[in-house]
């Protein structure tokens, strides 16, 4: 038997999958083949998944804590057990603090509709809990763009291979958005020129014909600089800027200040390159810019989103298929599927911004504190930026905590209940991506293994535990839920129906022609036109000067095996990986006497590391890395200890890349 569904990670990707089942057990799994986008290829994470769902410690039963917070000692109980002590805490939580000191802990665990934001939003609303701030990844970047373009929706995807000019600026896309890859190369076969743009150089900047490496931070400055040279030489599209755009006047003025030697000095680039990419950019066609994520995660992430978002309309490049920003396609589904009713109505109760998790679980002046915390589809020991602070609000004996995941991770270590979560083949959910235009129905291939449930399943059951059993908005099923979603008259969702994607696994969103070339007809903003500058603007951000920590640190995700903490859990993978390393530039390594494979210490004021260094060119000089997602309790690294938690510009997104460090060789005893 082979059933049909998809990938619901953090990825653009979502891809569509097929799982072969003999004897009620998953024995194959392959990418859809007929897929346009999936094109029957999964990622290396993926490619082994059915190691994931058949782990040895894969949690399958729910555990309760007997050892101290932190230790990771747990012994099995009962569902019921489980579910009448949770429920009676959260009673007594709620009666003496009120609903705001429960806080729900989510993020991109899994990113279905259904099991991402559905019972939960409901079972939290219902309680009166805080709410969650799910900023931390996308949204900034996200602010920056709608600020210029009215949409974080650009270019579609697939019309990169129209381009004849490709700039990824901050996206590692053959780690992170692998199947767009096919699309480039094409592109590149019919003459294109690859560009990236990014502090470090990645498995992608590798493969580019041109590889510029910035400072980090410091987007917004380049941006500024290549349309500054574009006016300057004239080669701005004048009428396209006259009679599409606004706030022309104010950036031009703007531009004078941002001279390519000046933008050098900022940028950390050799002024001709600065020139060479504005002249590049403005006299290919079309041109495509695309972005992702990497650059947003700096105190000034959303103008440097905004900033890059304003470059096609001075060249005029939206004008044809394969010009202009592609950046995300979620705008398109939440505007087609009927999401709101999926998660009812929360209520105006207090934020907390899950970035600051730290923070709020360590703040003494927090009233009411968090008493009580419930996560699910998210490590945050692990994910959350100064991640020792992060231990510190976890180890609180007075914080209740209740993790339900497949493994004990880190987070999980410190967890008052650890209840069994279903894999992606366990559940049914309906995939809505950021990275394309197609809608998945992810059936379960197999029955949960062990006592494992689904998050819908779980609150469904935290429900009738705190007495809610008779609140209808807690008896749908998730078939129901789905089928609610899809029950929309936006002509996007045209002929797509639940049986059509039970048949089919997939559905092409039905899409108007004109989206190729988007903004043909203007830009949904109130004026129509795209908005070059916005009085206050916040400019550009760079970290403060600090002597003692003079290195800037990127840990971005580089891992080829790892997405975000997932898959860091299961040996095969970290294995795969090699271990954690700090990646310096032969430059800043000879001037600390640092000699590659050497263990050395990375240290800031929130905390230090001890890990190998690797002295290559992976880095600019300026600049170290630690890839993402190790877990601390397995390797002694997570790249999260050293990270700020300040927040961005705009969005609530964090600040982690303007995180400055210093790295030196071991001191003796």
């Amino acid at each position: 038997m082979v059933v049909k569904g998809g990938c619901a990670h953090d990825c653009p990707d979502t891809c569509a999958w097929e799982v072969t089942v003999e004897d009620g057990q998953a024995v194959r799994l392959t990418g859809a083949p007929n897929h346009p986008y999936t094109r029957g290829t999964l990622c290396a994470k993926v490619n082994r998944y059915l190691n994931r769902v058949y782990a040895r410690d894969r949690v399958l039963h729910p555990l309760r804590r007997v050892g101290a917070k932190g230790e990771g000692r747990f012994q099995r109980v009962g569902w019921e057990d489980a579910l009448g002590a949770i429920a009676a805490r959260l009673g007594e939580i709620v009666a003496r603090h009120g609903g705001e000191a429960v806080l729900p802990y989510s993020f991109a665990g899994n990113m279905g509709l259904i099991q991402y934001a559905s019972m939960d939003r409901r079972f939290f609303a219902r309680l009166g809990a805080s709410r969650l701030a799910r900023t931390i990844c996308g949204d900034t970047a996200n602010a920056g763009v709608m600020a210029a373009l009215g949409t974080p929706t650009g270019a579609l995807p697939e019309d990169i291979e129209h381009a004849r000019l490709i700039v990824l600026w901050g996206t590692n896309t053959v780690v992170t958005n692998l199947h767009l890859w096919p699309f480039i190369r094409r592109a590149r076969a019919a003459g294109a020129r690859l560009v990236v743009i990014d502090p470090l150089r990645t498995r992608t900047a590798r493969e580019a014909d041109w590889h510029l490496a910035p400072l980090p931070g410091t987007d917004a400055v380049l941006a500024l600089a290549m349309m500054h040279v574009i006016v300057a030489e004239g080669r701005h599209d004048v009428e396209f800027l006259e009679t599409r755009c606004e706030g022309w006047p104010e950036l031009r003025s703007r531009l004078a200040e941002y001279p390519p030697d000046r933008a050098a000095m900022i940028c950390g680039l050799p002024p001709e390159q600065i020139v060479e990419l504005a002249r590049t950019y403005a006299s290919v066609r079309p041109a495509m810019i695309r972005t992702l994520v990497g650059p947003e995660k700096q105190p000034g992430g959303a103008t440097a989103f905004r900033t890059i978002a304003c470059l096609p309309a001075v060249v005029g490049a939206w004008r044809e298929r394969g010009g202009g920003l592609v950046h995300w396609t979620r705008s398109l589904f939440t505007e087609a599927l009927d999401t709101r009713s999926i998660g009812g109505r929360s209520p105006r109760t207090r934020t907390i911004n899950m970035v600051q998790i730290g923070q709020a679980l360590t703040d003494p002046s927090l009233e009411p504190p968090i008493q009580a915390l419930i996560v699910y589809d998210s490590n945050p020991a692990v994910i959350a930026p100064n991640s020792g602070l992060v231990r510190r609000g976890l180890a609180r004996e007075d914080l209740f905590t209740v993790v339900h995941d497949l493994f004990v991770t880190d987070t999980a270590r410190y967890a008052d209940y650890v209840l069994p979560a279903t894999s992606f083949l366990e559940h049914l959910d309906l995939l809505f991506p950021w990275g394309h235009t197609y809608v998945t129905l992810n059936q379960p291939a197999i029955a949960p293994r062990g006592e494992a449930v689904s998050n819908t399943e779980l609150f469904r059951r935290l429900a009738r535990a705190m007495g809610w059993g008779e609140d209808p908005q807690f008896q749908e099923s998730d078939e129901e839920l789905v089928r609610r979603a899809l029950n929309s008259a936006h002509p996007y969702l045209r002929g797509i129906s639940y049986e059509r994607l039970r048949e089919q696994g997939w559905a092409p969103l039905c899409l108007p022609e004109r989206l190729h070339v988007p903004f043909r007809d203007g830009f949904p903003t109130p004026s129509g036109r795209c908005r070059l500058f916005s009085d206050p603007e916040p400019g550009w951000h760079q970290p403060d000067p600090d002597p003692e920590h003079p290195l800037v640190l990127v840990s971005a995700k580089t891992a080829l095996h790892f997405l975000n903490s997932s898959y860091s859990g299961l040996s095969w993978h970290r294995a795969a990986e090699g271990g954690p390393r700090l990646a310096i530039n032969p430059v800043d390594a000879a001037a600390r006497g640092i000699a590659d494979g050497e263990t050395v210490e990375v240290r800031n004021r929130r905390g230090r590391l001890e890990l190998p260094a690797r002295v290559g060119d992976e880095v600019r000089p300026g600049v170290v890395a630690i890839p993402h997602g190790w877990w601390r309790s397995l390797e002694g690294v997570s790249a999260n200890e050293l990270t700020s938690d300040g927040l961005s510009d705009r969005g609530g997104g964090g600040d982690f890349f303007g995180t400055r460090v210093e790295v030196g060789r071991l001191r003796g005893p």
